[in-house]
């Protein structure tokens, strides 16, 4: 039995300041703190903003021994070590932002327990320091942040995750609890499974998209024009923090202009803005509220109760996507909308990406070839240089940033291209150019778009429709989306 050296309850309200758990948070926990050794494992599926991370935080505190956390995103630890630390939680994090000096003392007070949760990034572990001081740490608990992304079938795959059964291994094969907000029963199987546990070695906990408050609508429309109308009409009704979210930037521009012109202030983020802009208008944001136009690429990390709507102006690509972005509206339990405004020629921007976020194996071939034949003008020339060599005809073509983002995961590539530090350091994956693979990859992205289509189009409750989309199917009619009300 492992030894737990402090109640949760008191950890509850000393560290965490609530004075009850939020279902099924009290009954994982138990699991994890009652089950005896090896038997207690969690595979948790909460809605964004529904409490996960209290899951592993709190046994943490309670356990003897100390926490691992893997966590893919470097922004998102670093935000929940500060707050765990403004609780007072002996916390911290290692990744590719701190020095190697810092890093060594990080590791050095987790393994004496000085520090009780450590956040790491999946790529660590090919750190051969790194594991071989690791594997004696005594971990009582392997916490998986953003499970999904062990899955290549599932949202951001990431290949280093696809090794989480080799990290447990590793580090002695500790309780594991893996939590992620959106995964189909395709994706929860394969989580089990890269975790080296069966389905009788793990529990599923999960709350259906129970957010009652969140109002789910979606509306066919003609043109931009029909879609300002509607955002100017949901704008006016609510006063409080919006987000109104694109699939392109142009669009988001022209959107932007719009808005101006009729006297809406509001701010916009999008991946080109500078990482110092990003940061600014994150914490704009979160501290003051307004509205934000925004691509996909803001929300993580966003801890704001008092959303009160999300747009979709376009499409998204995902039911997952979907769920995990008006998931950040109304966590404070008050009404909040989430409108999608459909427009069936909006779905040619979803191909596109879909074509664009997996590259044929001939492109990635092409690309290797240049790379590792000219990676001195790769150097000195950078992005316009490869994409001359690829597709200097086609300007709105994004599978060049796709294709280097995997050669990256998979570590065929080293350094990046802003700082002219690329190089080549490995073969090409065999993955990346095995054509029956891509076929699959290509079918699984355009179903997993299909299904979006379904959700606008469905007659059923909208709640229950992306519940059993999950796999789960005890959801009952919410009584609070259009379909239900008429």
């Amino acid at each position: 039995m492992k030894k737990k050296i402090n109640d949760p309850f008191n950890i509850l309200k000393d560290v965490f300041k609530h004075d009850s758990f939020i279902m099924p948070q009290e009954d994982i926990i138990r699991r994890l703190l009652e089950t005896p050794d090896g038997l207690g494992h969690c595979l948790v599926l909460m809605p964004t903003g529904g409490g996960k991370s209290l899951c592993y935080q709190l046994p943490a505190l309670c356990l003897e021994g100390g926490t691992l956390v893997i966590s893919p995103l470097i922004a998102l630890m670093q935000d929940q070590v500060d707050a765990l630390r403004k609780k007072g939680a002996a916390a911290s994090y290692i990744n590719s932002t701190v020095t190697k000096s810092e890093r060594e003392k990080r590791l050095k007070d987790f393994l004496s327990g000085k520090i009780k949760i450590l956040y790491v990034t999946p790529e660590r572990f090919r750190k051969e320091e790194f594991v071989s001081q690791i594997r004696n740490a005594g971990i009582s608990l392997l916490a998986v942040d953003e499970a999904h992304c062990i899955s290549e079938w599932g949202q951001d795959f990431r290949p280093d995750y696809s090794r989480i059964g080799e990290f447990r291994e590793l580090i002695g094969n500790p309780l594991t609890i893996a939590l992620t907000a959106t995964a189909t029963r395709d994706v929860q199987n394969d989580i089990v499974e890269k975790l080296n546990l069966t389905s009788k070695d793990i529990k599923v906990y999960h709350t259906g998209i129970s957010r009652p408050n969140l109002k789910l609508r979606a509306v066919d429309v003609i043109d931009n024009d029909e879609k300002i109308d509607h955002i100017m009409k949901l704008i006016k009704k609510n006063n409080g923090a919006g987000i109104i979210y694109f699939a392109l930037i142009k669009t988001l521009e022209e959107f932007s202009e719009l808005l101006r012109k009729k006297g809406i202030k509001h701010n916009i983020y999008h991946g080109k803005l500078s990482p110092a802009n990003r940061k600014r208008l994150q914490k704009q944001f979160t501290d003051e509220g307004g509205i934000i136009l925004a691509t996909n690429a803001f929300g993580m990390g966003i801890d704001k109760p008092d959303i009160r709507f999300i747009i979709h102006v376009e499409i998204p690509g995902s039911v997952e996507s979907y769920y995990q972005e008006i998931g950040r509206a109304g966590r404070d339990g008050k009404d909040s909308t989430c409108l999608l405004l459909y427009n069936q020629s909006d779905l040619n921007i979803q191909m596109d990406f879909i074509k664009w976020s997996n590259p044929e194996p001939y492109y990635f071939k092409k690309l290797y070839d240049v790379l590792l034949n000219n990676i001195d003008m790769v150097k000195a020339e950078g992005m316009e240089y490869v994409r001359e060599q690829l597709h200097y005809k086609t300007r709105f073509d994004f599978r060049l940033e796709t294709a280097l983002n995997m050669l990256a995961r998979y570590h065929v590539i080293h350094g990046s291209m802003e700082d002219h530090s690329i190089s080549v350091a490995a073969p090409l994956f065999p993955v990346l150019i095995n054509q029956e693979y891509h076929e699959r990859k290509i079918l699984n992205d355009r179903k997993k778009l299909m299904s979006m289509v379904e959700y606008f189009r469905t007659e059923k409750c909208r709640r229950v429709f992306i519940s059993e989309y999950f796999g789960f199917f005890d959801e009952k009619n919410c009584s609070n989306c259009d379909v239900c009300l008429t």
